[in-house]
């Protein structure tokens, strides 16, 4: 049985969102924002870039916590967006180009987010995150 294109492209679109959503969390350091953009469960599972696999919710908002409090200012500009969807669990591959600091640092990461869709009330969590830095080609 073959799923509906229209469907599919709902369904995609609605990954997107989400996708943006986590970044627009991430930039306004919003905590609670943050927290309604991922699975608060066991499962939920974040790799930032230089640190080590974290599991479960309760460690996963604790690294954006303190990543909010040690961030005075951040932005991403996104490209090469990928989204895939396959039935309840979806995937985003991106390259975050990340301004931050006070001096206006500039950096790459590469980043996978996988979202999973809830079964209540509809709509797409984040599940994983994982960045990993990009070297810079400046010769």
């Amino acid at each position: 049985m073959s799923r509906d294109p229209d469907a599919a492209d709902d369904d995609a679109l609605d990954v997107a969102n989400a996708n943006a959503a986590f970044y627009a969390a991430f930039e306004a350091r919003d905590l609670d924002a943050m927290a309604e953009v991922w699975e608060r469960s066991t499962r939920a599972t974040c790799t930032h870039p230089g640190w080590p696999t974290l599991h479960g919710w309760v460690q996963v908002i604790g690294s954006w916590e303190a990543i909010f409090r040690n961030t005075p200012w951040i932005q991403f500009v996104l490209t090469d967006e990928i989204v895939e969807v396959e039935g309840d669990t979806a995937w985003v591959t991106v390259t975050e180009n990340i301004l931050q600091g006070e001096s206006v640092h500039a950096s790459s990461a590469a980043a996978l987010n996988v979202f999973v869709r809830r079964t209540a009330g509809g709509g797409w969590r984040l599940v994983v995150h994982h960045g990993s830095p990009v070297a810079s080609s400046d010769g």
